[in-house]
């Protein structure tokens, strides 16, 4: 479930939709939270199998540690890609904000914690951005990712939690 100060825009025919945020999401902020709703894919399914559906669940859910396909109920599953995301996974079934999310900013998380086996060209346009995001970029990354999530907990319970 999505922060409900949310909504999907069209943002162009390459990169198709996006999440932004309509109202300020102060760092600290669970932006997502994994529930009951998601539609859960096991790595056996024979979905997988099947093109049409493994492209769309490849494009459009992530990958749990154990290779489960996760798809998003609401518009999460829109969230895009950025080497220098202004949400990230707790590890814990929820995302929150590492930094200030203004209103009218796209919501965005890093894919590198969720690629799995999979990997994709990067256009994200980030300054740092790494060309490729693959499961490698969990090593080079995690001990970055982990030092915004510590600086966005000492927020966690200072801000208003809606989800």
């Amino acid at each position: 479930m999505l922060h409900p100060a949310s909504e999907l825009k069209f943002i162009n025919d390459e990169i198709g939709f996006g999440v932004f945020a309509t109202a300020f999401i102060p760092a600290g902020t669970i932006t997502y939270i994994k529930d009951p709703l998601e539609i859960i894919v096991p790595e056996s399914s024979s979905f997988l199998s099947i093109p049409e559906y493994r492209d769309c669940l490849i494009k459009y859910s992530y990958a749990d540690p154990d290779g489960t396909r996760v798809m998003s109920w609401d518009i999460a599953r829109f969230m895009n890609h950025c080497c220098e995301s202004n949400t990230l996974t707790s590890g814990y079934n929820f995302e929150i904000a590492v930094r200030d999310i203004k209103a009218g900013d796209q919501i965005t998380d890093d894919y590198g914690l969720f690629i799995g086996d999979e990997s994709l060209v990067c256009s994200c346009g980030a300054p740092g951005c790494r060309g490729v995001i693959s499961s490698d970029n969990f090593d080079m990354n995690v001990h970055e990712w982990d030092k915004k999530l510590k600086t966005a907990f000492t927020t966690f319970r200072n801000v208003e939690q809606p989800l």
